[in-house]
């Protein structure tokens, strides 16, 4: 089953009081033109769920949309490059962080990295960053489609043996993505159903079901 596959646009904000509440959220985000916005639409079967744009930037709010089955995903701001006045640009780097860091309904955090460029500073930071939350990372290293199949081996094996310092201390995976060719697409529904699966679950001992995660 496709969890993305009939999702629907629920709301946008732009301030953290206007946001919506929901059950349970995982989150996309990514260095601008990164192709956050491409997967999206790929994952969803939707040509424009998500704006896509050769401009870096284009996602200036937080947008949510609603999965089958009450969960939600988020579509959050890219961070890096943007072409934007710098005050807005200051605003949306504490909306990000204010959101990944305190909203308790977010229950894993999906990165997109370009294949050809992985693992740039930002995205260090990122990782860095949410690691304070405990939750769970899932890396899409999107647009594989421009790397020969050797060069995404030698890509997906480099991100991972890297990674290896964040696995000791948080659930982080990894896996190639691409929008052009809808590879990836299976993998990225296992993982993040799984955050479903898990979040729902009932405590085996109380029957009581899960509260949000704080």
């Amino acid at each position: 089953m496709n969890l993305f596959q009939n999702a629907k646009f629920f709301t946008t904000v732009n301030h953290l009081k206007d946001l919506p509440d929901t059950p349970a959220e995982i989150a996309f985000v990514g260095r601008s033109n990164a192709g956050k916005s491409s997967a999206i639409n790929t994952l969803t079967n939707h040509v424009r769920l998500a704006y896509v744009s050769k401009t870096p930037g284009r996602t200036q709010h937080i947008n949510f949309f609603e999965l089958a089955g009450s969960g939600f995903m988020v579509d959050l701001p890219g961070y890096g490059y943007a072409q934007v006045p710098e005050a807005i640009r200051t605003h949306w780097v504490k909306l990000l962080g204010d959101y990944l860091q305190q909203r308790r309904q977010l229950i894993g955090l999906v990165l997109i990295m370009d294949a050809r460029h992985p693992l740039k500073a930002q995205d260090i930071q990122m990782l860095d960053f949410f690691h304070l939350t405990g939750r769970p990372v899932h890396i899409l290293l999107s647009k594989a489609d421009k790397l020969s199949k050797n060069d995404q081996i030698k890509t997906l094996g480099a991100v991972k043996k890297a990674l290896k310092p964040y696995m000791e201390r948080q659930t982080i995976s990894v896996q190639l993505f691409s929008s052009l060719k809808k590879q990836g697409i299976d993998e990225v529904n296992e993982v993040v159903g799984s955050w479903f699966q898990t979040y729902r679950q009932p405590d085996t001992e109380t029957g009581a079901e899960p509260a949000a995660l704080s």
